[in-house]
């Protein structure tokens, strides 16, 4: 049974499945994941017809803790230890600066069907919502300083409370420290060393916790939403479900002071980016606004899905990661429409969709149109009808567009240059007049087999390259690194059977000849 499957059919009664996220920046594609997983886990949970509700939370009463480097520095500088939600917006889309940048994320939900019951960490504080929870947590301020003692080794001192107070004077929240509650109030000092990256200005004084005067610890302030909400799944990444971690901690304030059960929870792994954790604050890796430009929908939900959650997912996009995705999703399409019907092995297929149907359709290969794209002269849509086994539906047709415009976008944006084919059809390549007396015998052999060849397709060219190689026991490599060398300047390049089918039989067999006659003059000389 398929992971999401057996949370649903394990679930009891009335589910609630929560994730919220710290619009610090611009937000990455590795937080897409726990979306993406707790979407799944929703749907699973209607799919298998139980009461659930869906719920996205935005913590932006966080402080700005970092200026990431794609900001004016200067600008957003003297807002550091301010609440995210209190420091100004970087253009004017926005009323602020949280609402910017989980504005951006949002639309990534939107394109990936996603469609959460959205609310903001402000406004549960403000409406006084977690006022009840603050007055709890500060009277039993020693059961919440014995659980972090006990879960993590964290020792708070005696007069530590668990609440953060946005400074009257300086309207930092990440240098408060509160010290003391007398029932309405708290005491505080905003203190010039509670932090490496701001200062605190030195104001103390007594000020009411509620309404929106502060926050709770985040580890606190996560049992407090548990509560008001009725959360009851919510998963959690690796960083903070490892033994006596952030998880544990809340777990443990949750059965010490409210006396309930935390919520169902199971970790899932990092998405990396060439090994790699991405940080939405540092600017590392690529964001998922850029990757939703960059992949079909489908094909990004994919992404995440067809890797347990479990298993860390290392994503860059490379020729290699792109055409292997594509790929595989097509692996599976093919597969359901041989045989429609939704094992385990499917499910993730099932779960990419935006909708609660899989919608069949003749698979283009990826990786074909990358090279096909870089073809000079070449009409891509006609190129597309010629090569396809059947003639295109409007849906065949809507799919081959959304893909070339991906493959055009990689293109532009993502290629090496070593990934980039650049065609010599004018001229021999400078590289392609050195080769050895072994690499021209190959290809003077290549050129024989070639004119005999009457189906002229990539697979039956990349046959023929492969069996000329034994025929003459020359290294695959050696013909291949002559072969590339001959049209493209360099020794790497996409499956050589494809380039060739890519290409005029003639131009081939002419562009072949030439080569060899070049080096063997040059022998001669």
């Amino acid at each position: 049974m398929f992971w999401a499957d057996k949370i649903a059919a394990d679930a009891q009664g009335y589910q609630v499945v929560n994730d919220s996220k710290t619009p610090s920046g611009r937000v990455h594609v590795g937080s897409l994941r726990g979306v993406v997983i707790h979407d799944v886990i929703y749907r699973a949970l209607k799919h298998a017809g139980k009461p659930v509700k869906f719920l996205y939370g935005v913590d932006d009463y966080d402080a700005l803790d970092t200026v990431p480097k794609y900001l004016d520095q200067e600008k957003f500088a003297p807002y550091l230890g301010f609440p995210l939600c209190n420091v100004p917006s970087p253009e004017d889309t926005a009323s602020d600066y949280a609402k910017y940048f989980i504005g951006e994320f949002f639309q990534v939900f939107e394109y990936l069907g996603i469609k959460p019951e959205t609310y903001f960490l402000r406004d549960l504080y403000r409406t006084g919502k977690l006022n009840s929870y603050i007055d709890t947590f500060l009277k039993n301020a020693h059961l919440v300083r014995e659980a972090y003692k006990e879960v993590s080794k964290a020792d708070r001192p005696n007069n530590w409370y668990p609440f953060q107070v946005i400074c009257e004077n300086c309207g930092k929240i990440a240098t408060t420290v509160t010290t003391d509650y007398n029932g309405s109030e708290v005491f505080y000092t905003c203190k010039p060393d509670a932090t490496d990256y701001t200062k605190g200005c030195g104001h103390s004084g007594w000020v009411s916790p509620f309404d929106g005067n502060g926050k709770l610890p985040w580890k606190v302030e996560w049992v407090a939403k548990w509560d008001v909400l009725g959360v009851t799944i919510e998963m959690a990444g690796k960083d903070h479900s490892q033994k006596g971690g952030s998880r544990d901690v809340a777990n443990s304030i949750t059965r010490k002071v409210l006396q309930k059960q935390p919520p169902f929870h199971s970790p899932y792994e990092f998405i990396l980016v060439n090994g790699t954790k991405m940080s939405s604050s540092k600017g590392v890796g690529s964001s998922a606004k850029e990757i939703a430009a960059l992949l079909p929908p489908e094909l990004l939900r994919f992404l995440m899905l067809r890797t347990q959650p479990r298993s860390v997912i290392n994503f860059a996009p490379n020729y290699e990661t792109i055409t292997r995705l594509f790929r595989d999703y097509d692996t599976l399409i093919n597969k359901y429409s041989n045989s429609p019907e939704l094992t385990e092995e499917l499910m993730p297929l099932f779960y990419a969709q935006l909708g609660d149907e899989v919608k069949t359709f003749q698979p283009f290969d990826f990786s074909t149109l990358i090279s096909l794209l870089q073809v000079p002269r070449l009409n891509i849509q006609e190129e597309v009808k010629q090569r396809s086994q059947q003639p295109l539906t409007e849906y065949d047709q809507q799919i081959v567009n959304q893909r070339i415009a991906a493959a055009q976008l990689w293109l532009q944006d993502y290629a090496d240059e070593e990934e980039k084919l650049v065609l010599y059809l004018e001229q021999v390549p400078e590289k392609a007049n050195e080769l050895t007396e072994e690499q021209v015998a190959y290809l003077q052999k290549l050129v024989e087999n070639l004119q005999n060849i009457s189906n002229w397709e990539a697979e039956e060219l990349q046959t023929l390259i492969f069996s000329t190689t034994k025929e003459l026991q020359i290294q695959q490599a050696n013909a291949f690194k002559a072969l590339y060398l001959s049209f493209l300047n360099k020794e790497r390049g996409p499956k050589a059977g494809g380039l060739l089918s890519y290409l005029e039989k003639s131009f081939v067999i002419s562009r072949l000849q030439d080569v060899v006659n070049l080096n063997q003059s040059k022998a001669e000389v």
